[in-house]
């Protein structure tokens, strides 16, 4: 069911990729959001709901909506609304479930690309029914790696840019695509082999981070601790650069 409804609201967003946008902001300017966020989040709630009429929803543009069942739907119709507004075909639909605190299953789905993901707790990932693994770069100085920046970059001090620049001459490369759901499912493919960022929503790595850690990574907070879904800062790595990466992140940012 949830692979159909993934696939059915990138179906719409791919057929509106191009059409004139209406956009709005969400606090600052470079926040944006498209009436296709809301579209594409109400398909996917009003069918998901439909289905399981118990279970809870966290969705980035609606918010929370509690449930009875101990199951909880996390949602990002659009992740990577800034590239679909410009008409950038680099975004995704991102659906997570979660069973008593626990995400069990996640799906990405990349409409540009037709690429499905999809994890399931001790199940292993796949990609269009293939299976997932990470990277094996051993070293930072080898590595790919790719981030992403606040909203608030403009006004916040703590915006990346010190992150950035250490990592930028640490690797290969560090790439900023801007969409931290397709960040960390090419992560669990191994095409990056580390991804961080300082702040996201719930929304955002619910899915791609199980999707990691299915494909044989890692993934923490940004000083080493759990995940926390709730607040997520994250590192996610191939885990055998997740403690040079760590250490580099406790240098710039202090213990």
């Amino acid at each position: 069911m949830a692979i159909e409804v993934a696939r059915a609201a990138g179906d719409l967003l791919r057929g509106g990729l191009l059409a004139p946008r209406h956009i709005t902001f969400k606090g600052s300017p470079t926040n944006l959001v498209t009436e296709m966020d809301a579209r594409a989040e109400a398909l996917i709630v009003d069918r998901l709901l439909g289905a399981f009429p118990g279970d809870a929803i966290l969705a980035e543009e609606r918010g929370a909506q509690p449930g009875r069942s101990g199951r909880r739907w996390i949602i990002d119709p659009v992740d990577g609304t800034t590239n679909y507004a410009h008409g950038l075909p680099a975004y995704a639909v991102s659906i997570a479930l979660e069973v008593d605190g626990r995400v069990a299953l996640g799906i990405v789905y990349d409409p540009s690309h037709d690429e499905l993901y999809v994890a399931e707790r001790g199940g292993g990932a796949l990609c269009n029914d293939r299976p997932l693994a990470v990277s094996r770069t051993t070293t930072l100085d080898a590595s790919l790696l790719t981030t992403g920046f606040p909203y608030d970059i403009r006004v916040n001090p703590d915006n990346n840019l010190k992150e950035y620049a250490v990592f930028a001459t640490r690797s290969r490369a560090v790439r900023r695509f801007g969409s931290a759901v397709l960040d960390l499912a090419w992560v669990a493919r191994g095409r990056y082999d580390g991804f961080w960022e300082l702040r996201l929503g719930s929304w955002d790595v619910a899915a791609g981070a199980l999707l990691v850690e299915e494909a044989g990574g890692r993934v923490t907070g940004l000083t080493g601790a759990p995940l926390d879904l709730e607040a997520p800062t994250l590192l996610a790595t191939n885990s055998l650069i997740h403690d040079e990466m760590l250490a580099v992140l406790k240098d710039v940012r202090g213990a």
